[in-house]
């Protein structure tokens, strides 16, 4: 297995994104980034480290003067700032300049943490995304989007920087929970309802494969998935207009995230986000309602949870907490809709009133099973 797609910035390539079965090619990818003579840390958490810091250390010794392992424990909760004051003292004490490199070795949370410390330590210096979970493998590590957790607040501070290099190990898959790979189903089910109606199509044919993880099918679904992202990036790197596509769900996914205490996982909210807004474009008379209820059976037949019951949050409450996202535009909330399946559009009329009708769906729903 060797797929390699390019990322590009005003015609010019910038990054490959390579997807292996294994971690064997990572030296020599990274031997290719001239860190011959240059000390690389890897970042990684207290569940990720155990799994893969030793063999990614032994790919990457050969080819460079030094590595260094930062752990710091594994969660949500830790991605802030706090964490980034300790990985810059490391940096720090052990003599990082501006010719060194991170090296992120773990999911989303890892991944955003240190791209935002590459960003800002020495006002910028190059890293490598290695993402191990499938949400961090199609969403998180492409495009450059970094950034930490302000109290309860996500990703409200944050820098847009390009990775050098994304290097996937498909066969990582295979050490995820179950929890864990139905999330990154939230962000892939995603890029089909926004931008390919075939490749969501496909994915509801392949239901069974995926869920079972054969990693030929995984590895075919991370590649288009990744081609989406590409395209979206590539024609919007800093989000001034069509990568707010990405964010389809995420408006009350992120409201739901922040009030459930990072309880339910990233991949769980969007997709409880994408089903409400789901329901919002058949309001709007854009898809069936049967849609609407297809597309919210779809994340439930992954495992993903379509239905707010019993999670004790209240419909007031959401919606005071969409107040505070980062994708308010002049104090409008910033929606995303669907016109059709494939086909996602930018809206800022939609109305609390409207909201409210969506999460009283998703008070009705069912959880996947």
């Amino acid at each position: 297995m060797n797929n390699r797609m390019t990322v590009h910035r005003d015609g010019k390539a910038i990054y490959d994104i390579v997807m292996e079965g294994s971690y064997d090619r990572l030296g020599r990818e990274v031997a290719a980034l001239s860190v011959e003579n240059r000390k690389l840390c890897i970042v990684s958490d207290s569940h990720v480290a155990p799994l893969y810091g030793e063999e990614v250390m032994a790919q990457l010794k050969p080819v460079c003067s030094h590595v260094d392992l930062f752990v710091f424990p594994a969660g949500e909760e830790h991605k802030n700032l706090d964490t980034v004051r300790q990985l810059y003292e490391f940096l720090i004490q052990n003599h990082y300049d501006r010719g060194d490199m991170l090296v992120a070795l773990g999911g989303g949370v890892v991944g955003d943490l240190c791209g935002f410390t590459a960003a800002t330590y020495l006002r910028g210096i190059r890293f490598i995304q290695i993402p191990t979970t499938l949400l961090s493998q199609v969403d998180s590590s492409i495009g450059g989007k970094t950034g930490v957790d302000f109290d309860a607040y996500k990703n409200m501070v944050g820098a847009f920087h390009m990775p050098s290099l994304v290097y996937i190990s498909v066969s990582s898959l295979l050490t995820l929970s179950d929890e864990q790979f139905a999330c990154g189903m939230g962000e892939i089910i995603k890029h089909g309802l926004i931008k390919d109606a075939g490749y969501y199509q496909w994915l509801l044919e392949h239901a069974d494969a995926i869920r079972k993880r054969n990693l030929t099918v995984c590895a075919e679904m991370i590649q288009v998935s990744n081609r989406i992202k590409r395209n979206v990036v590539e024609a919007d790197p800093t989000e001034q207009g069509e990568r707010a596509l990405l964010n389809f769900g995420h408006t009350l996914g992120h409201a739901i995230e922040k009030l459930m205490d990072f309880q339910l996982l990233h991949g769980q909210c969007v997709a409880l986000g994408c089903a409400a807004a789901a329901y919002l474009s058949a309001m709007r008379g854009f898809i069936p309602m049967e849609e609407a209820e297809r597309i919210k059976e779809a994340f439930g037949a992954f495992k993903l949870p379509v239905s707010i019951k019993g999670m004790n949050l209240s419909i007031p409450e959401i919606l005071a907490a969409t107040k505070s996202d980062k994708k308010m535009d002049s104090g409008v909330i910033k929606f995303i809709l669907l016109r059709t399946v494939g086909e996602a559009y930018i809206d800022r009329t939609v109305t609390e009133q409207e909201m409210t009708e969506s999460l009283a769906w998703l008070l009705g729903g069912q959880d996947g099973q």
